[in-house]
């Protein structure tokens, strides 16, 4: 048996149960992991709240990093003893669980649990938008909003170490003022300004290359109108709510837009690409050019009480569970 935080039936952090499971033998390409540390995100909320439909009932979390336990009789690739950490495998809010070994990454020396955990889902997202949905190049201007999240802060430093001008967007002075911190070049606190506006100024009326939106529906219509023409906006996310757009028109309206809603489960369908990505950003951690800021720690038990806080927009950077 295993302690676990299940979700028995879709709705808000109440739903969140901690309960304790079964965990079988690992199976054919199967490895037991004992967990160390275990990354929140928004895709948990949206699991839970049904958005994102899940068999019920089920374990939530998507993102973890532990120790090998077991492994199936079939699997070569990693070894009892073996640090590793993986993304987009639901079922990591547990002490110990059975995950496939072909989406497991190896965590490199230097690296320790709690930032694997923290940074591997948020950091192979930033990874896909800034070198794969757009490639970000020398010169260029971007627009990243929750600039001061998570994934924000990573994705800002990268940015910036790769040579673009960086604007962010956060809510209220200490969220600002940490997002000024980690790589952009300005910040925007679309509490007190009009973003579109302050990106009109800053960029002297021509407006960004890109915006990455994991927002929604919240600042979908003001982050077309910050695109130079012919700019895109990678709408990766759901904070405030789904966005739809009846009117497609309004794309050449506001200047022959693109527009795009990627997912890592695409970017990331075959086990060289998940590599490859891995590879680039702990290779960016090690460099320098990130540095992982854990906002906050929670025990396993207190899943609900995490939950709450990052949908309140209570938390800055990564947050981690720990079993």
């Amino acid at each position: 048996m295993t302690r676990v935080v299940a979700i028995n039936q879709t709705g808000g952090p109440e739903v969140l149960s901690v309960e304790d499971w079964p965990v079988a033998a690992p199976g054919p390409g199967q490895v037991l992991i004992e967990q160390k540390a275990i990354g929140l995100n928004f895709i948990d909320t949206y699991q839970r709240s049904g958005l994102y439909p899940q068999p019920l009932p089920f374990v939530g979390g998507n993102e973890g990093a532990g120790v090998v336990k077991a492994v199936g009789p079939d699997v070569t690739a990693v070894k009892v003893g073996d640090r590793v950490c993986y993304q987009g495998q639901v079922g990591a809010y547990a002490a110990e669980r059975l995950a496939a070994v072909e989406k497991l990454i190896p965590i490199p020396d230097g690296v320790d649990d709690e930032t694997a955990a923290a940074v591997v889902l948020k950091g192979l997202t930033a990874y896909y938008l800034l070198f794969k949905t757009w490639t970000v190049e020398a010169g260029q201007t971007i627009l990243w909003h929750a600039a001061a999240g998570g994934t924000g802060l990573i994705a800002t430093q990268w940015a910036k170490a790769l040579g673009a001008t960086v604007i962010g967007t956060a809510g209220g002075p200490e969220k600002v003022a940490l997002a000024k911190a980690h790589g952009c070049d300005h910040v925007i606190d679309y509490r007190a300004e009009d973003f579109p506006a302050r990106v009109r100024e800053i960029t002297g009326g021509r407006g960004v290359d890109v915006v990455y939106d994991g927002v929604g529906k919240q600042t979908f219509e003001g982050s077309l109108d910050c695109l130079r023409p012919r700019g895109l906006l990678a709408s990766f996310g759901n904070a405030s709510g789904v966005v739809s757009i009846p009117d497609l028109t309004v794309l050449s309206r506001k200047g022959s837009l693109y527009l795009t809603r990627p997912t890592g489960a695409h970017y990331f369908a075959k086990r060289e690409y998940l590599l490859e990505g891995a590879e680039a950003l702990f290779g960016a951690i090690r460099s320098g050019a990130i540095k992982v800021e854990i906002g906050g720690r929670f025990r396993l038990e207190e899943a609900e009480e995490a939950h709450r806080a990052l949908e309140g927009r209570e938390t800055t950077g990564s947050v981690v569970l720990i079993p």
